[in-house]
C-alpha cells in the first residue's frame, strides 16, 4: 500500500503536515493539492489544534507543479480543472490560526507560493527559493506577483521573477522573506518551540489578531488604523477585571521564566 501523499501528525495542540513526495521533489501532483486543501479543511474544524506546521519529506520542501504529469495531461486533464488549484490555496489563505513555513529544502515555484501562503517561515541552511513561471510559461495563480513583492520589495521580486535564479537561505534572510535560517536538524525543534509560544497566548487571541494584520495588509493605512481602532473597542468591552488580573499574572510569570533562561 503506497504512502499517503501528505503526512498530517497532531500533537500538543499543533498539526505538523509534511509534503510526502519525497522521490519527486514534493512536486504538486493533483492528489497532493487535493491533500493540502482536504486537511486544512479538516484543521479548520477542529479546534484542539491552535498553530499548524507546514514542511516537506526529504530535501525538498516542494518542486513546484508537477510538470511530469502535466506534460502527460495537461493543466486541465485528469478529471480536474485549473480552478480546483485555485480553491485549494484560497483555503490554505483562509486558515484562522498561524501557519508556520519550516522550508527545510528547495522551495520552487507553485512550492514558492505554498510557503507564501505561511504566516512566517523559518528556513534550513539548505532552503533555496526560485519563482520559475517565466521559463516555464505558466502564469502564477497562487500569490507570487502580489505577495513576493510586498514581502521584499518590488525590485527585487522582480528580479527573482524574471530570471527564475535561486535565493539561498541566508539571502532570503537578509532581505526579509524568512525569519531565521537555523541548521537543519534543528528546524522542526525550532518551529515547534515557536509554535508553543503560540499556543500560550490569550485564548483566541491569536485568531483574531491575524485576522487584523491579514484584513490590515490589503487597505491604506489610513483605512487600516480606523479598523485596528474600532476592533480595538469592541473587543475592549468585552475585558473584565478578573480577566485582565489573570492575564496579569501570566505576564508576571512568564517574564520571570524567561529572565532565569
Amino acid at each position: 500500500m503506497p504512502e499517503p501523499v501528505l503526512l498530517v501528525e497532531k500533537k500538543d495542540g499543533i498539526a505538523t503536515l509534511t509534503l510526502n513526495r519525497p522521490k519527486a521533489m514534493n512536486a504538486l501532483s493533483r492528489e497532493l493539492v487535493a491533500s493540502i486543501g482536504q486537511a486544512f479543511t479538516d484543521l479548520q474544524a477542529d479546534r484542539e489544534t491552535g498553530v499548524v506546521i507546514l514542511t516537506g519529506a526529504g530535501r525538498a520542501f516542494c518542486a513546484g507543479l508537477d510538470l511530469k504529469e502535466m506534460s502527460e495531461q495537461g493543466m486541465g486533464g485528469g478529471g480536474s480543472e485549473p480552478e480546483d488549484n485555485l480553491d485549494t490555496i484560497d483555503i490554505v489563505n483562509g486558515f484562522d490560526r498561524p501557519i508556520i513555513g519550516a522550508i527545510n529544502g528547495v522551495s520552487i515555484t507553485g512550492g514558492f507560493e505554498l510557503a507564501l501562503a505561511c504566516d512566517f517561515l523559518i528556513a534550513s541552511t539548505e532552503a533555496r527559493f526560485a519563482d520559475t513561471h517565466a521559463r516555464v510559461g505558466v502564469m502564477p495563480g497562487w500569490g507570487m506577483s502580489q505577495k513576493l513583492g510586498r514581502l521584499i520589495g518590488i525590485g527585487r521580486a522582480k528580479e527573482l521573477s524574471f530570471t527564475g535564479n535561486y535565493l539561498s537561505a541566508d539571502q532570503a534572510l537578509a532581505w526579509g522573506l524568512v525569519n531565521r535560517v537555523v541548521e537543519p536538524a534543528e528546524l522542526l525543534t525550532v518551529c515547534r518551540a515557536l509554535a508553543t509560544d503560540i499556543l500560550s497566548c490569550a485564548p483566541g487571541m491569536v485568531s483574531s489578531y491575524k485576522r487584523v494584520i491579514n484584513d490590515g495588509y490589503g487597505m491604506p493605512l489610513s483605512e487600516a488604523l480606523i479598523m485596528e481602532r474600532k476592533i480595538c473597542r469592541e473587543h475592549a468591552r468585552k475585558l473584565t477585571a478578573d480577566f485582565m488580573a489573570a492575564q496579569r499574572k501570566s505576564l508576571q510569570d512568564r517574564g520571570r521564566e524567561q529572565t532565569k533562561a
